[in-house]
């Protein structure tokens, strides 16, 4: 059981940033935000794979002027990017945003920051201090490092802090896993404010997956972050689903389907990976209340004791398939029914589980 960092609250549309909240799952558009049709459209795609808060950039300001009507059109609280202009972070305030994210130093003249931070103070609406090492003012803090992170997102903070606000989400992101994972931890000895999770430039989907999991999952199994964006050069509906299972594997996110499948080896005696990769397809569609573990498993060693342990359960062997569900075998069945019983036993199971929360 991970223990969270204690930290205040913000709230983006709606959505809990910190507190007691679950931690949220972000992404962010590639679509040039002045299309508003294509920005729609890609929002609730995000939204539909499970994102909690979409951001969306603003560098000019035919894209501010387009937030309104793309706010209208969409369930999900937005984020406004902002670089360098205050006055594209007014426009976006007045259009209705849900939450701003500042770079700390490229908006230079603190008046200018002074001036975002009452408007959004009068609008209620947070703002992310986002530092990130590729941005960072290395003629004031330096050559990037956990320490010059720290400094530059803190100065920033400071000037929100002078103007009475607080509601306030702090990131501090690199490409160095352990740099991020150490800037983190410095903050955390300092601020009681949410933390944004995040490696930047992390890379191609598979690349980028592991570097995002190593540090991400890292901090959170240290009770840190409170909401996170897997960042990935790849459609960004894969952020959201990296994200969300990096969550459901941390047991910090509740509900959906988890498959469990053995690595396979010369033991194994059916098809295991057409079999993991059929039921998962199978099971994409069922909705569960609560987390589900379903196991495809291929050979007599860890097989029925994996398959048991789990919510629902295949132990294959040579033809047949040993099928189980909370613990009890319900008995053999022929290889090609195999996927058609573990998915029906699953959709029995989560119908159940709906069912129960329905009477509750």
């Amino acid at each position: 059981m991970i223990t969270r960092r204690k930290t205040r609250m913000v709230n983006v549309g709606g959505v809990g940033i910190g507190g007691e909240t679950p931690v949220s799952l972000q992404s962010m558009c590639t679509t040039r935000t002045h299309d508003i049709d294509a920005t729609v459209r890609q929002v609730n795609e995000l939204a539909a794979a499970g994102a909690d808060i979409v951001r969306v950039a603003v560098p000019h300001h035919k894209d501010a002027a387009a937030l309104a009507d793309i706010r209208a059109q969409v369930s999900v609280p937005l984020v406004a990017d902002i670089h360098f202009s205050h006055t594209l972070a007014l426009e976006s305030i007045e259009a209705g945003i849900d939450k701003l994210r500042l770079n700390p130093g490229n908006i230079r003249d603190p008046g200018k920051i002074r001036e975002v931070v009452r408007a959004a103070g009068e609008r209620k609406i947070p703002i992310r201090v986002g530092a990130n090492a590729g941005s960072l003012d290395v003629s004031k803090y330096g050559p990037p490092c956990p320490a010059a992170l720290v400094r530059s997102a803190l100065d920033e903070v400071r000037v929100l802090e002078d103007e009475g606000f607080h509601d306030i989400v702090i990131s501090l992101k690199s490409f160095d896993v352990p740099a991020t994972i150490e800037a983190y931890r410095l903050m955390a000895e300092i601020v009681d404010y949410p933390f944004h999770l995040g490696i930047t430039e992390a890379g191609l989907l598979f690349e980028g997956t592991i570097r995002s999991s190593a540090g991400i999952g890292a901090m959170l199994a240290m009770g840190m972050g409170d909401t996170l964006r897997v960042s990935l050069t790849a459609d960004p509906v894969e952020e959201i689903r990296v994200g969300s299972e990096l969550l459901k594997c941390m047991e910090l996110r509740e509900g959906g389907i988890t498959i469990v499948a053995c690595p396979s080896c010369g033991r194994c005696e059916i098809d295991l990976q057409a079999t993991a990769e059929a039921v998962k397809a199978r099971v994409a569609h069922i909705e569960t209340s609560r987390p589900l573990r379903v196991a495809v498993m291929g050979c007599v060693v860890n097989g029925p004791g994996e398959a048991r342990t789990a919510d629902v359960g295949l132990a294959g062997g040579a033809g047949v398939g040993l099928i189980f569900a909370r613990g009890e075998a319900l008995g053999r069945v022929s290889a090609d029914a195999m996927v058609d019983e573990l998915v029906l036993q699953v959709e029995r199971l989560a119908a159940e589980e709906l069912g129960q929360d329905a009477d509750s």
